[in-house]
């Protein structure tokens, strides 16, 4: 009997995202719907790449968060259906919290590489206006009772504090430090038209204005100051470290990309924009849930073979400040290390939760495309509940020696 598996390069093609919002009644999404977004990038991926029979889509993950109201009905296929793919085209849901999207590519990418599918749509959408963090969670009173996690473990802010603690050489003054940065490298990059390029404009609605459309991310402050930080309330602990100048924000958005075997998209003529070289999810202890990326980058290169000094651009979730610093700190990397985030982070940009994900990776495939003398990019990320997820990719650009 034949085989019908087939190990192959795995590639990310394409990607987009909505511009991200506020969340909340004055946010540019308040009143759209969380389908409509992720609907809106994949027709966007469609029209960018008009080589890309649709009917030789096999599979559609999105992920969300929170899957009920219109982030439910199992919205990889719902979406499909909506954003006008072929009937024949299937689809399914993931959670795995803020890494929604990295599972949706790293799990698509597993069935490419294992040769039962050849191109797939992956990504994710959040709309936190519409479904706070937690909603209609209802956490089974053992975690407690039994001791199982600690109390500040259910509260993503007070696990930054913890790791405040842990790390007591990263004090406050770093964490605003490395604030202003991602909202300077951020607005750099916006004025230089490098975040247009990743975006795709959406509708939006509001019954009092009437219809909008959403160009550019809503969150971002480039005119704050070391002052403006050190003046805010740290609302997880009385004189603590976590503002909301040093952390991520609350948001609304979505992202998707194309992934796809190499020899698919060569087939095709689609654009290979970085090659996937592994991936790796790691649990660590709930209560400091941001160490999570350092475990799960540290298992994949030693799967890989690679060290950290091989990897050229780090594209790094910036969930809290503290996070991306202790994970900086671990490797020996300095807080203002220009291959970190060139474009700025989630601190400016915001954090839609289970969209972050592809937002990180179309970032680093651009990057890629103007550093050819780079070869490897990490895309790593924290996961509430205690986890890490990194993936490792290579740029097919790359002009330089191969060893």
């Amino acid at each position: 009997m034949a085989s019908t598996t087939n190990s192959r390069s795995v590639v990310f093609v394409d990607g987009i995202r909505t511009p991200f919002g506020r969340a909340g009644k004055k946010g540019i999404y308040a009143e759209t719907r969380a389908d409509d977004l992720i609907v809106n990038c994949i027709r966007e991926l469609v029209r960018r790449n008009p080589q890309m029979p649709t009917d030789r889509i096999d599979d559609v993950a999105i992920a969300a968060t929170t899957q009920t109201g219109d982030q439910g009905l199992t919205i990889g296929r719902s979406a499909a259906i909506l954003a006008g793919l072929p009937e024949t085209v299937p689809g399914y849901a993931i959670d795995r919290m803020c890494a929604g999207a990295m599972t949706s590519v790293t799990t698509t990418a597993g069935a490419i590489g294992f040769g039962q599918y050849d191109l797939a749509i992956a990504g994710g959408v959040e709309h936190m206006g519409r479904h706070p963090m937690g909603e209609g969670v209802d956490p089974n009173p053992r975690f407690l009772a039994d001791k199982l996690v600690d109390p500040s473990a259910l509260v993503m802010g007070n696990t930054a504090e913890n790791l405040h603690d842990r790390f007591p050489t990263i004090t406050k003054d770093r964490t605003d430090a490395y604030a202003i940065g991602s909202q300077q490298k951020y607005e750099a990059a916006r004025a230089a038209g490098k975040i247009a390029q990743t975006l795709v404009p959406s509708a939006t609605r509001h019954a009092e204005t009437g219809w909008g459309y959403a160009t550019a991310d809503e969150p971002p402050r480039p005119a704050t100051t070391l002052e403006d930080l050190a003046n805010l309330k740290t609302p997880f602990r009385t004189g603590g470290r976590i503002t909301a100048g040093n952390a991520a924000g609350l948001n609304d958005g979505a992202t998707a990309a194309i992934i796809a075997g190499e020899d698919t998209a060569t087939e095709l003529g689609l654009p290979i924009g970085m090659r996937m070289v592994g991936y790796s999810f790691k649990g660590v202890d709930p209560a400091v849930m941001g160490i999570g990326p350092v475990p799960a980058t540290e298992k994949l290169l030693a799967r890989t073979g690679l060290s950290i000094n091989d990897i050229g651009l780090f594209e790094i979730n910036e969930a809290f400040a503290v996070q991306v610093l202790a994970f900086l700190e671990h490797f020996g990397i300095a807080d203002d290390d220009p291959r970190v985030n060139p474009w700025g982070g989630a601190i400016a940009c915001g954090h839609p939760l289970a969209s972050s994900g592809v937002r990180l990776m179309t970032q680093l495939s651009n990057h890629f495309k103007e550093r050819t003398d780079v070869r490897y990019g990490l895309t790593t990320m924290c996961i509430g509940m205690g986890m890490g997820g990194s993936v490792i990719w290579e740029n097919p650009n790359y002009t330089g020696e191969k060893a």
